[in-house]
């Protein structure tokens, strides 16, 4: 199944995507959130909906990150061998990870804002894993039971901020930098989730490519490692990681700017699309 958060006439809800129309599983199960839904019960009982009338066509809907709300958003930091070759960082012995905070967020559809205080904003492709059943010190070998699905992610970085010291999490968390959706893919339609091809296209060009496989520290390792230091809980993503061809490495360096649109694409996920837009002078003012 494809769940896609996604707001309609004001209200919020998820629900089943299928031919471009949606099933309103937040309106039948009278669970309000995605992450409710997989806190309560899981996505196998969005089963039951799959042969509903649609609700709406998704042209009507505003796409909201695939998890609107989730507890914790973490992110690993050069996990592809292409992308620590281009940034001359050694192999890490362990996953590098920092944090998100959820509105930094926006959905498939929605602007991507480059903020006024940098014209360095990064995209970067990645794999997001979501959460479905939670639990502290899961080995590896029952990591995929704990996956409700995957989704593709812009892990937007504004690269000077996140280069102000060691710490990339100011770099990371400007609002409306990062992309998430347009949908999650339950594990059963993606057995074998390291053969996905993941491609990012900035104004139709390609600018980056990769195989899942090559993560170096792969979904299981992540889950594994992440589940010992803090107890996960449904709803929460692991973002994995993007390869290489960022725009930082790129000479000249590649910066998204307002008009951009750029695409994240992974097989048997989808498209994740987001226009760029320049944050407007007058934000400083009204956030004094």
């Amino acid at each position: 199944m494809k769940i896609a958060s996604f707001t309609h006439a004001g209200t919020a809800s998820y629900g089943i995507v299928t031919d471009r129309a949606v099933i309103d599983a937040g309106k039948r199960l009278k669970v309000p959130t995605l992450k409710e839904l997989l806190t309560k019960s899981s996505v196998d009982e969005l089963k039951t909906l799959v042969d509903q009338q649609p609700d709406y066509a998704l042209d009507e809907l505003t796409l909201l990150p695939t998890v609107p709300n989730p507890d914790k958003i973490l992110c690993i930091g050069v996990n592809y061998a292409t992308h620590l070759a281009e940034s001359g960082h050694p192999t890490p012995p362990h996953p590098m990870i920092f944090t998100r905070f959820a509105n930094s967020q926006v959905g498939s559809g929605q602007p991507l804002i480059r903020p006024l205080e940098s014209e360095r904003f990064d995209y970067e492709g990645e794999m997001a894993v979501v959460i479905g059943a939670g639990g502290r010190r899961i080995p590896r070998e029952a990591a995929f039971s704990h996956i409700a699905g995957y989704a593709c992610y812009n892990d937007g970085s504004i690269r000077d901020w996140q280069r102000h010291t060691s710490q990339f999490a100011p770099g990371k968390n400007f609002v409306g930098t990062g992309g998430f959706g347009p949908w999650m893919v339950t594990t059963d339609e993606l057995t074998d989730i390291s053969k996905q091809t993941l491609i990012t296209r900035l104004n139709g060009v390609e600018v980056q490519k990769a195989l899942i496989s090559d993560l170096v520290f792969d979904v299981p390792a992540l889950i594994a490692y992440c589940s010992t230091f803090t107890e996960l809980v449904p709803g929460d993503v692991i973002v994995t990681g993007t390869t290489g061809g960022v725009g930082a490495y790129r000479n000249p360096p590649l910066w998204m700017k307002g008009g951009d649109v750029v695409e994240i694409e992974i097989s048997g996920i989808g498209i994740l699309r987001n226009p760029v837009k320049d944050e407007a002078p007058g934000a400083a003012a009204r956030a004094a």
